[in-house]
């Protein structure tokens, strides 16, 4: 939060610079006199002004939209993700426990290790969505770990390790789904946390 601030701070210094011209202007006669007799310095100096203020709050406003933009991009990519974390999650446990079928559940750790690769690019910038990566790819390999187990030896892996990087990728993916509504969320990966 400090880093937004931080953009706005030389708009708001500019802002004051020319806050204090002006209200010097308006009650020292000296400074007035001054400013009259040189046309071109008070145009040169207010044109720059006005410049510097529209820029820089003009760059701080398309900053707070891109940012916006790809906090959405990020919550989308976030919520996708989980849903594919769910799926294969469900299908190894399933091979864990001795019901599922270990193609499909190599068919949805497949996809979710191809989507982790997709979705990295957009990741990796931010430390919090970076951190949701990391706990993305800790997940992607326990699911590989299970299943390699799971086929060299029945019933020798342990399931909690897979649901303890499951409820971490959880955790991690809180705050970067914040941008979408509860039914966003509901719809795209199942998390309800309205």
């Amino acid at each position: 939060m400090r880093i937004r601030w931080q953009g706005w701070f030389p708009a708001a210094i500019v802002t004051l610079a020319a806050a204090g011209l002006v209200s010097a202007d308006l009650s020292d006669r000296r400074m007035r006199a001054w400013w009259d007799g040189h046309a071109l310095t008070t145009d040169t100096v207010s044109g720059l002004l006005v410049l510097l203020i529209t820029l820089l709050v003009v760059d701080q406003v398309v900053k707070h939209r891109q940012l916006n933009d790809r906090s959405q991009a990020v919550a989308a990519q976030t919520a996708i993700m989980m849903a594919q974390a769910s799926r294969s999650a469900k299908a190894v446990s399933e091979v864990i426990g001795g019901s599922g079928e270990r193609d499909a559940a190599l068919d949805e750790v497949r996809t979710y290790m191809v989507m982790l690769l997709v979705g990295a690019p957009i990741l990796i910038d931010n430390k919090v969505s970076r951190t949701f990566l990391e706990r993305a790819q800790n997940l992607g390999g326990e699911l590989a770990r299970a299943l390699s187990m799971t086929s060299a030896a029945a019933g020798s892996y342990q399931p909690s390790l897979l649901d303890e990087a499951t409820a971490r990728l959880r955790a991690a993916s809180v705050p970067l789904l914040k941008p979408l509504s509860n039914d966003e969320r509901v719809a795209a990966a199942g998390i309800d946390t309205g």
